[in-house]
């Protein structure tokens, strides 16, 4: 089989009151023996009028050029151009939209290339932001090009080496935590994945986008030096250890 670079990461966003957090680790895998760095979070922003957020999952060549084609559109955008683009789009719907087509471009560009080398078309999007004059949205874009959109009831999307760190979401995140909860749910989240597969690792992206805000103000990336992250596995496994041992032990074999 031909060898192909694969993202196989771990990126995770979630939409509340407060706004979206979006969060992605950068280690991408080609076989065990080529083990590199690219990053996964793509910006779009329009400061003032519009913020938009891509994370990208699966193949590295196909999630590149998806990334890439719709920056492109954006800098070709300008007064009096009738392509269409992120910085047009009047919504976020119809800038999810033009993200699923942008996925629909490059299969057919190259997915018949790929299957010659029996390489799968794998590419996973997570895609959201604020348009002004409408609520923040998130959106989970797959391979096809349609899409999903987060709800009050499904707030969060995973993509990527996901089981790992879906228990911790799906008994913390409420509407009613701040961006700053939030991003600490996301970072346990993530190490648990960490922890649990040698194919997702450091350095992380984060980005808590503030409702409203129409501007990027807190993005960071979280390396392994990182102090804050480290003393938040440290603290996270002592407490999960100090929990299990007060836990009583089964009672079902005495008498």
């Amino acid at each position: 089989m031909q060898e192909t670079t694969q993202a196989m990461t771990y990126c995770v966003a979630v939409r509340n009151e407060a706004g979206l957090v979006f969060l992605s680790d950068s280690r991408t895998n080609a076989g065990v023996d080529q083990i590199s760095t690219f990053r996964k979070m793509h910006v779009y922003e329009v400061p003032g009028e519009r913020v938009m957020v891509l994370l990208t999952a699966g193949n590295l060549a196909i999630s590149q050029s998806v990334a890439s084609g719709l920056k492109v559109q954006m800098e070709n955008h300008g007064e009096g151009s009738e392509t269409k683009s992120l910085a047009s789009a009047p919504n976020m719907f119809s800038a999810a939209k033009l993200v699923g087509d942008a996925v629909r471009k490059v299969y057919e560009r190259d997915a018949e290339a790929l299957k010659e080398f029996k390489i799968e078309f794998n590419v996973s999007l997570i895609f959201g932001g604020q348009i002004k004059g409408e609520e923040p949205r998130l959106f989970n874009i797959y391979s096809a090009g349609n899409f999903i959109e987060a709800t009050p009831e499904t707030p969060y999307f995973q993509i990527g080496e996901s089981k790992y760190g879906k228990p911790i979401l799906d008994r913390v995140i409420g509407n009613e935590l701040s961006l700053d909860e939030v991003a600490k749910c996301c970072l346990i989240s993530m190490d648990s994945t960490i922890k649990s597969n040698l194919s997702v690792g450091l350095p992380l992206d984060l980005l808590c986008y503030q409702k409203d805000a129409l501007k990027v103000e807190r993005r960071t990336q979280i390396d392994g030096k990182d102090p804050y992250f480290a003393s938040l596995r440290d603290r996270w496994g002592q407490q999960l250890r100090k929990v299990f041992n007060e836990l009583p032990d089964p009672g079902y074999w005495q008498k």
